[in-house]
């Protein structure tokens, strides 16, 4: 590869679901296209609210976490999230954060957690839209690929459970099966994203002109910019005045008052926090009745 940037990927493709019938997606082709992929944000693009945070809400449950863990990681997840928005380039201190709450782990462990979480917590959150969409670029014989902030192994975890291509994410460390607790490069965010895809296209013989990128972020217009094809999907208004001007597609599977209720969390930290923090109290509500 050009670049010296580490990129961690899955391959499995198990579990496609054919026979979509859906209006807001053009035919299948005739032909497939080995040279055409997609690559779908994760986080409100994909599911609603994000993937760490349900993750974290899985381990709390599972009482891996206390109220204070849990509250602690909130808040680190909400700063990488305000940092992310307001200070882009800038990410040293959401980086020496960002892993810092599995260091120790077992790498075997994390995996199966983040199956059983998908399906008690992430699966029901599925954008049914979105994932519509991945089916007909699968449908048409295309890669699809989830490109993710959120560690890998998660990501991962998504994809194979959707019947996806594979997944792109943020890299931990591992030392003897166990992760440090730091990150290997940088974190899958902004312009990190779009070189991962551009890598990707050169290993997989992608002509990026040909791909598709969807996001619901203005973080994500790199990568967005780097294919023949964005589109902003559940868009933040940032992002949706750029889709406007740029004349790129858009597609809103929220609806009234729920789309306000979802948009907030993703672009405002302290819904993340909120949402968190309620979740702690009501686990420790929980083990006081117990």
């Amino acid at each position: 590869m050009a670049s010296t940037r580490r990129v961690t990927v899955s391959t499995d493709r198990h579990g496609h679901t054919a026979g979509w019938a859906d209006a807001d997606a053009p035919p299948v082709p005739a032909r497939s296209d080995p040279t055409a992929a997609a690559f779908f944000d994760v986080d409100n693009t994909m599911m609603q609210g994000a993937s760490i945070y349900w993750f974290a809400r899985g381990l709390a449950a599972r009482n891996y976490f206390t109220t204070g863990d849990l509250a602690r990681f909130a808040w680190q997840q909400a700063r990488f999230r305000l940092l992310a928005t307001e200070h882009a380039g800038d990410m040293s201190q959401a980086k020496e954060a960002a892993l810092a709450f599995v260091e120790g782990w077992r790498v075997d462990d994390v995996e199966r957690l983040a199956e059983e979480i998908f399906d008690e917590l992430m699966a029901p959150r599925i954008w049914a839209g979105t994932r519509r969409l991945a089916q007909w670029h699968l449908d048409a014989g295309q890669q699809v690929w989830l490109v993710s902030a959120a560690p890998v192994e998660i990501g991962r975890v998504i994809a194979t459970r959707l019947g996806l291509t594979g997944a792109i994410g943020t890299v931990a460390e591992v030392a003897d099966g166990a992760y440090t607790g730091r990150l290997v490069g940088e974190l899958m965010h902004g312009p990190a994203k779009a070189e991962a895809v551009t890598q990707l296209a050169l290993v997989e013989g992608l002509d990026l002109a040909r791909c598709t990128a969807y996001s619901d972020s203005c973080n994500d217009l790199p990568m967005l910019s780097a294919v023949g094809r964005g589109v902003a999907v559940n868009p933040d208004g940032a992002l949706l005045r750029e889709a406007r001007r740029r004349g790129w597609e858009v597609r809103d599977f929220r609806t009234g008052r729920r789309a306000v209720k979802i948009a907030v969390p993703s672009t405002a930290a302290a819904g993340l926090l909120a949402g968190a923090v309620s979740a702690g109290l009501a686990l420790h509500r929980r083990r006081r009745a117990d």
